[in-house]
């Protein structure tokens, strides 16, 4: 796996395809490419993915000292995509990084030509509450040592021998203390937006989902029937087609909102 230096921090990222520019954003605990596995291949045919890792996740720098917060997931993506020479791009986040892609969207707007957030809502709660309850470390290696397992052969490589526990808690931490995005900064964010959400997640309600797709500028929603919070491969065929109706259908706005900035080389 390629790493690069953003802004002092080296980042694990695979990039594939050939297009215009998608950068996807992973979930809590999970890794560029392994949570977009699913969906890979039907958006490479069409987009160069850039799937970065975020930071204590997979092979990304988190030093002892790091702090860990929302805000700090936005700044490591605006230098992970000016290492990589992005102007404007595609955005497509789950969970974990479909907060980070809000935020983002939110907080430059003009470079985003497209935007994808997938099981994800603005309110603190549920996700808080259950968030505590299934990512606390010692419920996991006393009732799911099969995850504990995984948890730990994904992260603590890198990072050390029972990183992944530090990882979570400060996950959770961070959802307890999180900005919450605000009614204008949501309207800031004016690129075409696909909100996407199970009918059964237990993170975000249908409710709240469906509130963020009608506070942002441009925004449509798409419900996936007996899905829970794991959108991505959960009635994936739905979901396939929906982003390829989705891309095609802002092919236009898309172009309009692209422009070009001088590409650095990129490892492959």
């Amino acid at each position: 796996m390629p790493t690069i230096d953003a802004d002092g921090r080296t980042t694990a990222y695979e990039v594939d395809g050939a297009g215009p520019p998608l950068v996807f954003l992973h979930g809590a605990t999970g890794s560029g490419g392994a949570h977009f596995a699913p969906i890979r291949q039907t958006l490479v045919a069409g987009f160069r993915c850039f799937m970065p890792d975020a930071r204590g996740h997979g092979g990304t720098a988190w030093g002892p000292s790091d702090d860990w917060t929302t805000m700090d997931l936005v700044a490591d993506l605006d230098a992970f995509v000016d290492a990589v020479g992005l102007g404007t791009f595609h955005l497509l986040g789950y969970s974990m990084g479909g907060m980070t892609a809000l935020h983002y969207a939110a907080r430059f707007p003009d470079r985003i030509r497209t935007l994808v957030a997938i099981s994800i809502g603005t309110e603190r709660e549920p996700r808080l509450a259950v968030g505590r309850a299934l990512m606390d470390p010692d419920r996991i290696e006393r009732k799911d040592p099969d995850w504990a397992a995984r948890l730990a052969a994904r992260h603590d490589p890198a990072h050390g021998p029972g990183s992944w526990r530090r990882l979570l808690d400060a996950i959770v931490a961070d959802i307890a203390a999180q900005p919450l995005l605000t009614a204008s900064e949501l309207r800031a964010i004016d690129a075409p937006t696909l909100v996407v959400a199970g009918d059964r997640d237990p993170f975000v309600p249908i409710q709240q989902a469906a509130a963020l797709a009608r506070q942002v500028g441009d925004g449509r929603l798409l419900v996936l029937p007996d899905v829970g919070h794991d959108s991505l491969a959960d009635h994936l065929p739905l979901l396939e087609a929906a982003l390829v109706d989705f891309y095609r259908s802002t092919e236009a706005v898309a172009r309009a909102r692209a422009r070009d900035i001088p590409s650095t080389e990129v490892p492959t």
